[in-house]
């Protein structure tokens, strides 16, 4: 059975892109095909050239106001797509060509601290600020606004009194780095499954 190719968006240093990278090297399912980037000095690239994977940079006006992207993952045969730490919102024709087949991982508890501007330190900074006793991860499908698609998944971990902003962050990235390669690659399972019956 032929795999699903999988492409990974993302704006940083990658480290959740490692860690799927990594998962699905021995997967039966799907192979990661193109990483793709909005920032050109992203660590993401390096890691992604590593292991031989193909990259592209993009800018604003190649994934708003062309058909650039899209025609990309189509070249790529690409069919499922996965946001690891991508700060833009998708555009609207890239979410409906991939419905539920698009998934982002959120560094809290959705519905709480979602939206714009939160995203990395000002989630976990917001979260300790406000006297939370627990934070996590949601794994969820990507719509047309930001932190809103139905959710898949999602993890738990405790903050407890004195944690720093920092702490948690370290809590959570564990987490990703432990759930979100599996959840995908169940999700990207069934995918697999369904085009195969």
């Amino acid at each position: 059975m032929k795999k699903i190719n999988i492409a990974i968006f993302a704006s940083g240093g990658g480290t959740n892109a490692e860690a799927i990278i990594r998962h699905f090297q021995d997967s039966k399912c799907g192979k990661i095909a193109l990483i793709l980037s909005n920032n050109k000095n992203a660590y993401v690239l390096e890691r992604a050239r590593n292991h031989n994977i193909p990259v592209v940079v993009f800018n604003r006006d190649e994934l708003y106001h062309s058909t650039q992207v899209s025609d990309l993952l189509r070249q790529h045969g690409i069919g499922f797509v996965v946001l690891a730490g991508f700060m833009w919102l998708v555009p609207g024709q890239l979410v409906e060509s991939y419905e539920n087949r698009m998934v982002n991982i959120h560094p809290a508890l959705l519905p709480k601290y979602g939206g714009k501007g939160m995203y990395g330190m000002h989630v976990h900074e917001a979260v300790v600020k406000n006297g939370e006793t627990e934070s996590g991860i949601t794994i969820h499908w990507v719509n047309k606004v930001y932190d809103d698609g139905q959710i898949v998944f999602q993890g738990k971990c405790k903050v407890e009194p004195g944690d720093t902003a920092e702490d948690v962050a370290a809590k959570i990235h564990k987490l990703e780095h432990i759930h979100y390669p599996r959840v995908i690659e169940e999700l990207v399972e069934t995918l697999h499954e369904s085009s195969h019956s």
